[in-house]
Formats: structure tokens, C-alpha cells, sequence
């Protein structure tokens, strides 16, 4: 536990752990002993990285080598030791002047591919950018249309600007659409899909529903066209993919495949985006399972979608990762990402 750590083995593990994102070369006492400004001797920096080893904070590659910090301590590092970098000018003034080249009118996916790619020049590193889930998506229109005399097509029209048809069982005529539409337009926009779904059950559960036929219809509809059973996988956007195939970490094939496997296993990593932001918005090493054979870090943050919860913005790298500065580069392109897809909210619904 770092409790047990004493103040000096920390200052020391804090340096070591610098050193070693800045050169990912093992780090030695003497090269401690000149860099940290600690005042001991290499003998005596010697002594305390012999304790971190055996604690489990540090490894040694080979014998007459240096040290090299375990998920542990990049744990530790993350959790209680770093001093997070304040954000310079430069990466603020290029994050705001890339979301001021989008159009409002822009896609869900353009904005995504945009973010990534801003992201990946920032960080110098593999961007990814996970979409809000289905039922987190926000519904402006829903509109049915007759494709035969037992089938509709249901349109949803998102307040992102994303459309989506499904096709659903049906037999109603023309005028009763009507009526369905007429019901539904006082209740659909600004609510979430998974938020209508909700109220479509319990509308349908009333007395009152159960008796009123178009009203039945109409939440019946409804409830088929929003229900969890028509949601499709989200789709990931990843950019920079040959930054991180260019580090050195992975300049051997095996490194490469590792990677390769880690960036097409798309359900596994929306998934660890997820646990991700449940817990510290960090995973580390093995800490994210056998994703890049343990080798890979993960940094995230969420961002909104006009004011409801959004989908993930992060980076993923070797976990020899700056933290101090990617953490506030994630953050605040996260920030910026959710301003404009409000602006963007807001600008259709001025159209209109």
C-alpha cells in the first residue's frame, strides 16, 4: 500500500517514474542521484529503489541495469504523486481555433473524426472518440412511413443531426399516421431514446392508453421504433494509429501485432472506455486485461451531447504516457467537444 511508503521513498519513486516516461531508458540511482535534487547519496537512493523493488513498485530488467516503474507505481504515480500540468496557451489556442473551423451543421461523425484527429497531433499518440450509446441519444423528430400494407418505416431524426430508419412490422393506414404523428410530435423532442422508451411502456401500461386506440398505436410505435432491441453497436472513431506504431516500445513485429489486434478489437475497447470512466478515467498496463499484451495506457474523458451525457474522448499509448500533460489535454478536448456540440443543438433548433 503507498501508505507504507515513507515520504523519501516517494519523492524518490516520483523521480523515477519521471525519468523514465521522459527517456524509457531503466533508471539508475546515480542518474537519480544527479537529476532529482534529492539530497542523498547514490548509495542511499540505491538502498530505497532495493525497497520499491521489492515492494512491487519497481523491476529490474537485468541484474547490472537500472529500474523500470511497474503498473504500480504508474498507479500510484497517477493516483497521488503527479502534479497535473496546467494547460499551455498553445494547446489551448489550437483546440479552440480547430473546433472554430467546424460547421454547426456538421456531423456526429465529422466532429468525432475532427476531435480524434486534434487529439492524436496533441498528444503525439493513438485518439479515440466513443459515441453516446443509443438510448443516451437525443431524439428531435420520429416520423412513420408505409412501405407495404404491414410495414412501416420508422425515421428518427436526432438532435445531433444523425438520421436512422428501421423497419417495423405494421398494419395502419395513411389518415391513422396522421394521428400517430399528431400524438407523438407533443412528446419526442428533447427526449432522450432511452428516456421515451420508458415513458412508451408506462403509457401503454394505463387504463386510459389501453382504451384509447390511437393513443395505443401511437405509444405501441413508438415504443417498437425506440426500444433497446433496434440499437446498433456504437461506432469508435480511432485516428493516429501510425504514432503508436512508430514508438519504440513496438517497433518489433510482435509489438506491432500487439497493437494491431489491440485498435481492431473495437467492442473490447469501448468497453474498457466504459469501466474506464466508472472508476479514475486512467487504466494502466495490465490493468486494462490482455488488450496491446499489457503494454498500453489508456487516458479518457466523457464529454456531453447538448446537455445529457455524452459518449468518451481519450488517448491510448505506451504506459510510459506523460501523464501530467495528457490528462489535461484529454479534459480539455472533452471540454471543447461538448461546447460545440451544444452551440451545434442550438443552431438546429434556430433553423427551425
Amino acid at each position: 500500500m503507498s501508505d507504507q511508503l515513507s515520504g523519501r521513498a516517494k519523492r524518490i519513486l516520483y523521480h523515477a517514474v519521471s525519468e523514465y516516461v521522459s527517456t524509457g531508458e531503466p533508471v539508475g540511482s546515480r542518474t537519480l542521484a544527479k537529476k532529482s535534487g534529492i539530497d542523498l547519496s547514490p548509495a542511499s537512493i540505491r538502498n530505497v529503489l532495493a525497497d520499491l523493488e521489492e515492494a512491487g513498485y519497481l523491476a529490474q530488467p537485468h541484474t547490472s541495469s537500472g529500474r523500470i516503474p511497474t503498473d504500480r507505481a504508474f498507479r500510484l504515480f497517477i493516483d497521488a504523486l503527479m502534479e497535473v500540468k496546467a494547460l499551455s496557451s498553445e494547446d489551448d489556442e489550437r483546440i479552440r481555433a480547430r473546433f472554430e473551423t467546424l460547421s454547426v451543421t456538421s456531423s456526429a461523425t465529422s466532429i468525432m473524426r475532427e476531435t480524434g484527429r486534434l487529439l492524436s497531433e496533441l498528444s503525439g499518440t493513438v485518439a479515440v472518440v466513443v459515441p453516446p450509446r443509443q438510448q443516451g441519444l437525443t431524439l428531435r423528430r420520429l416520423r412513420f412511413i408505409r412501405t407495404s400494407a404491414q410495414e412501416v418505416l420508422a425515421v428518427l431524426v436526432l438532435q445531433d443531426g444523425g438520421v436512422q430508419n428501421r423497419f417495423l412490422r405494421a398494419e395502419i393506414t395513411e389518415d391513422e399516421l396522421v394521428k400517430v404523428h399528431n400524438v407523438l410530435d407533443d412528446i419526442i423532442e428533447g427526449r432522450s431514446l432511452g428516456e421515451l422508451r420508458d415513458l412508451f411502456e408506462r403509457r401503454l401500461l394505463s387504463e386510459h392508453v389501453k382504451q384509447d386506440e390511437v393513443k395505443r398505436q401511437a405509444f405501441s410505435l413508438g415504443e417498437a421504433a425506440v426500444s433497446a432491441e433496434h440499437d446498433v453497436a456504437p461506432t469508435l472513431v480511432i485516428e493516429g494509429q501510425e504514432r503508436l506504431l512508430g514508438m519504440p516500445e513496438f517497433s518489433d513485429p510482435s509489438g506491432v501485432k500487439q497493437i494491431v489486434f489491440a485498435l481492431d478489437s473495437r467492442e473490447k475497447l469501448i468497453k474498457l472506455f466504459d469501466d474506464m470512466m466508472a472508476a479514475s478515467g486512467v487504466v494502466v498496463g495490465s490493468e486494462a486485461g490482455e488488450l496491446g499484451g499489457g503494454q498500453l495506457a489508456i487516458v479518457g474523458a466523457s464529454y456531453s451531447a447538448h446537455g445529457r451525457a455524452g459518449g468518451t474522448v481519450g488517448v491510448i499509448g505506451p504506459t510510459r504516457m506523460d501523464y501530467p500533460k495528457v490528462v489535461p489535454l484529454v479534459r480539455a478536448t472533452a471540454e471543447a467537444m461538448s461546447e460545440f456540440m451544444t452551440r451545434s443543438g442550438r443552431a438546429r433548433d434556430e433553423e427551425e
